[in-house]
């Protein structure tokens, strides 16, 4: 048989604790994107790049694409090698003379995604980043892969 004052107080108790944990959340300080030092933090996060083609790291406060490009990049295997954080995630559209060479994309929690790309042929190539999920910091870099 269920006694009602028993259920009655874990019921209370259930609530009051989860009262305390979105109080404690609510306090703590959450991180301004748009006041972040992005060189510490790249120099923390993106591992040293020997011969980097193509590099870039910033923030994203809004939703519009931020663009790189490199004007001559020959063709051959490159390592993509991209972090963020903020939450959510970025994207990397890389583009080789106008055609699209990869997409690619990296979760805003610090750690590193890599990716590995065939350049098809010399020329032209960019990197445009993105984020529905701005703000958020963000960095890469693309060297050629060791053979």
């Amino acid at each position: 048989m269920l006694n009602f004052s028993t259920t009655r107080r874990r019921a209370g108790l259930v609530a009051i604790t989860a009262a305390t944990l979105l109080g404690v959340c609510a306090c703590q300080p959450q991180a301004n994107i748009a006041d972040a030092d992005v060189p510490a933090w790249k120099e923390k996060v993106l591992p040293a790049a020997t011969g980097p083609v193509l590099e870039d790291s910033g923030k994203i406060l809004n939703r519009d694409p931020l663009t790189k490009e490199a004007s001559s990049v020959p063709a051959g295997n490159y390592t993509l090698t991209m972090a963020c954080d903020g939450g959510g995630k970025a994207y990397f559209a890389v583009s080789s003379d106008g055609n699209k060479v990869a997409d690619a994309a990296a979760a805003c929690n610090g750690s590193l995604d890599v990716v590995k790309i065939k350049v098809q042929g010399s020329g032209p190539l960019s990197i445009s980043t993105s984020s529905v999920d701005a703000p958020l910091i963000f960095a890469y870099h693309l060297v050629p892969t060791a053979s």
